[in-house]
Order: C-alpha cells, then structure tokens, then sequence
C-alpha cells in the first residue's frame, strides 16, 4: 500500500484538521536557537489554510516527564509560527482542556490554532495502549481529520503519532511525503556511485545502517568519533580517543565485508589530535597511523578528521551522484574543530546529484556553519526516524498512513 496524502482526504474547507507536526526546537532562555522545524510544516499548513481548513498545530516538545513543566512550552514556537505565517496564531495553554477547546471552538475558516506540549500529559508516550488510545480519544475530539507531519516521531508508537491516525480519517502532509520519497530513493535504485558518510560519536549509534547499506552502497566515508572504532580495529592506536571496545570485532566485519563486496571504505588518514576536551585546547594534525606520537603522547584526543582526510573526503562526495551525510566529522560546536563537517557540508553542496543531509545534528551542524538549506538536495528532519527508515525498520507512524 502506497503512504495516504493530502490528496486523499478530499475537500477541507471548513474543517477542524490537527496538524501532528515536530516543533521540537532547540531552546536557550526561551528563545528558538534554529527554527528549521517549524518551517519545515509551512508547506503544509499554508496548503491547509488556503483550503480554508480550522488548523489545529499540536507537537511534543524535550522531554517533560509527563506534567506542565515551563521551560517546555510550545509559547515560543506559536510566536515564530505566527511571524512566518504572517497571521495570528492562538495558543491553547493545555493539550486538551477547557483552553484547547476554547481556542478551536474560536477558530474561523483559514484560522490556526496551536496547543500545548503534547508530553504534558502522560498518555502521549505511555508504554500502556489502553492510556495512549485514552489520550488519543481526547485529542481527536478537537478535529475532524488528521494530518501527519513530524517525520522526527514516525518511529514512535505515540498517542497523537499512532492511535490518533486510526481513530480520525487521516494522511501524510507533504514533510512527511518528501521525506519518504527521498529516503525510499537512497534504498531503492539510487544513482550511482552512491556515497554514504557517518559520523557521530558512536559506531553503536549506526550498526543498523552501517548493516542496512553496506550492501547498497559504493563509497562508505567514516569521521566523527566513531573514526578511532574504525582505526582501532585496523590495528592503529588511538589515545585518549573515543573508542567502542565491544564494538571493535563488529567493525573488523565490516571492513571485512566492504572488502568482498568491492565497496570503497574511506577511513581518515589523519586526525585533529587535542590535549583535552575544550574549545581552547592546545591541538595539532596527526596521521591516523600516529595519533599517539605527538607532544600529548596517549592523552592525547581525536575532536575532527584532519585536512588531507577532509579533502579526501570532499573529492569522494563531489564524484558521486547520490550522497547520504549523517552525523558531523568532529567536534563542529567548537571552531577550532568544525573544519572537518564544514568540509564535508561545502562538498555536498558541490555535488552533482541528490545530496541529503541526515536530521539531527548534522542539520544543526549545516546551519551553524552558515549554509542555506536549499544548498542541499533534502535536509531531513528526523535523525533517529531517517536512520529507522534506512535500517529498513518498520515505522509506526509511516505503517498507520499505509506506507508497507
């Protein structure tokens, strides 16, 4: 079965549609740090409005355990909302009490409406289905179809991700359509040579996909932290760097692997090697080969893939026609160790292909080192979902829209 869009739900004017969008965005003191989820539900709710639907916006936002806790409130995101929909957008200051009901009930054709936190109440992300249908049931009293559209939470069995797409007529709204269509893409039939890069901090992190495209891919390129895994398994010393021990007869099979399969597994061939963990940390470039052989000798730590890895790196991206990027080369929120990820990020700009940048903080990454999101081909909004998707895992919330 193909995923249920917007298209099939008919005529919605006048309508009340709950929008389930991911508005999880990065706070500090209240204020919004990166907007590019919210503007990332515009398409839709701007299709929906002209339609002359009544829009009700509902997301989770961090994780509150289950109560009202301030620091997690969605006020902020209703602001930014309404200033990028230039028109007033109403917040209800709970999830489906007496002001959620207020602020629909006063909702005109073409209106929106946001609510609170949807992890305020504990139904949400119950382990229970009977207190997740509970809260569904009370969710889905406020609207008369749902619209799908925070692919983040797709891999979550969630009350208003879940049991609220069986109990109301409900579609993918077109975040959610894109996103399957270009993840399905990177799985099936992708251009060629086709290049997937990781990074991060932990090969733990990527088993999955590692397992998943290996088999798929031409060009597996690997930084970040999970580099000295990698290196560590080739026999190389790697100090103080971060280093799976459990993980090390798993990637010895995957390099193995890569080998029979005539798949081209680019590691780092040297390293930003710090004395510590800090932004001012004294550093220098070693070879991969010799990390341990500068002045700060085995305490010394690997925070990026060095500049003839970066190069290497970039070369690799930019001859390939269909690129996969997820997770930063080094320690990108300290300058003196983003050179790697702005390398990496600059490259697939350059590509001549489909480039897409994989959620999470590799999205962050892109935008704090100043590059525009239409500089790339698809910048994901779900890290843990995009990674779920391309380990081949079956998604809840893509499952209930119809998508086998």
């Amino acid at each position: 079965m193909a995923l249920r869009t917007l298209d099939t739900l008919g005529s919605l004017a006048g309508k009340r549609v709950i929008v389930r969008a991911d508005l999880n965005v990065p706070l500090k003191d209240q204020v919004i740090t990166d907007d590019g989820r919210v503007r990332a539900t515009l398409p839709t709710l701007n299709a929906l409005i002209n339609q002359g639907a009544r829009v009700i916006v509902c997301s989770h936002l961090g994780r509150p355990d289950g109560a009202p806790d301030e620091k997690y409130s969605l006020a902020p995101v209703a602001q930014r909302l309404s200033e990028l929909l230039g028109k007033p957008v109403a917040f209800a200051r709970d999830t489906v009490g007496e002001s959620a009901h207020e602020a629909v009930a006063a909702l005109a054709d073409g209106d929106v409406a946001i609510i609170e936190n949807l992890r305020f109440n504990p139904g949400e992300t119950a382990k229970d289905d009977a207190a997740r249908r509970a809260f569904a049931e009370e969710l889905a009293a406020l609207g008369d179809v749902l619209v799908s559209d925070g692919f983040g939470v797709v891999h979550r069995k969630q009350a208003s991700v879940y049991e609220l797409a069986e109990i109301l007529p409900s579609a993918a709204g077109f975040l959610i359509e894109k996103e399957v269509d270009v993840l399905d893409r990177l799985t099936e039939n992708p251009e060629r040579p086709y290049a997937v890069v990781l990074g991060g901090s932990k090969v733990s992190d990527k088993l999955g996909v590692i397992e998943h495209l290996l088999p798929r891919v031409d060009r597996l390129l690997v930084g970040g932290g999970m580099m000295f895994t990698f290196l560590a398994a080739e026999g190389h010393k790697v100090g103080s760097s971060l280093l799976e021990q459990d993980q090390l007869d798993r990637v010895k099979g995957y390099i193995a692997t890569a080998k029979e399969r005539g798949v081209e597994l680019v590691l780092p061939v040297d390293a930003v090697v710090a004395a510590s963990f800090a932004a001012d940390a004294e550093h220098v470039v070693a070879p991969a080969s010799a990390l341990e052989d500068t002045a700060f000798g085995a305490a010394g730590l690997g925070l990026d893939i060095g500049p003839e890895t970066a190069a290497i790196f970039a070369d690799v991206i930019r001859g390939s026609k269909t690129v996969f990027w997820n997770g930063p080369m080094g320690v990108f929120e300290m300058p003196a160790f983003a050179a790697g990820t702005k390398a990496v990020a600059q490259a697939l700009t350059e590509a001549d292909g489909l480039t897409v940048v994989g959620g999470g903080d590799s999205a962050a990454a892109v935008r704090q080192l100043g590059f525009a999101d239409d500089a790339f081909g698809h910048i994901s909004t779900g890290g843990g979902a995009s990674l779920e998707f391309l380990e081949g895992k079956k998604l809840p919330g893509l499952e209930v829209l119809g998508w086998q």
